[in-house]
């Protein structure tokens, strides 16, 4: 049975499809891409079956990233089948809190830079929507350095499954 990991933001066309693409690689460099499924959602709609902003793909394909995405609305009925929900801020995480229909379901959701160590108590991913590149630059090392973190945690699950 796979780990599923659904990364979310506001509206799932910034933060977190750069967040799904990264992981997702490197899922597939621990060689765990065949027991670990990542995805990710809007908490709003907005843009549903968009593609990401042009300026994520950008920036994810001058670094060797996937950049095809569709974005989508998360749903509370998901708690049910994912392992790990990780918002992208604080706004995000008391959102998909309080969109849990349990505890255990929102115990699952997770702040991203709260697996980077250096983050200290800046655990927010700025959204780079409404400024320049510089922005969605900055986004992508963050996501990039909470990543290992993330990796090093899922693993340990994962393992702990097969167990």
């Amino acid at each position: 049975m796979a780990y599923r990991v659904c990364f979310v933001c506001t509206g799932n066309i910034c933060r977190s499809p750069m967040a799904e693409s990264v992981f997702r690689d490197r899922v597939a460099e621990a060689g765990l891409d065949d027991r670990v499924e990542v995805d990710s959602a809007g908490t709003g709609g907005w843009h549903e079956g968009d593609g990401a902003d042009p300026r994520t793909v950008a920036v994810l394909e001058e670094s060797g990233y996937d950049g095809a995405h569709t974005a989508r609305q998360f749903r509370p009925s998901w708690f049910a089948r994912l392992d790990l929900v990780v918002a992208l801020d604080t706004g995000h995480l008391k959102a998909l809190r309080r969109l849990a229909p349990t505890p255990e379901d929102a115990a699952k959701v997770r702040l991203l830079r709260s697996y980077d160590p250096a983050a200290g108590d800046d655990l927010d991913v700025p959204d780079p929507y409404y400024g320049g590149m510089d922005g969605f630059e900055e986004c992508l090392e963050m996501v990039e350095a909470a990543s290992e973190g993330l990796l090093a945690a899922v693993r340990e699950q994962v393992e702990g499954q097969a167990a």
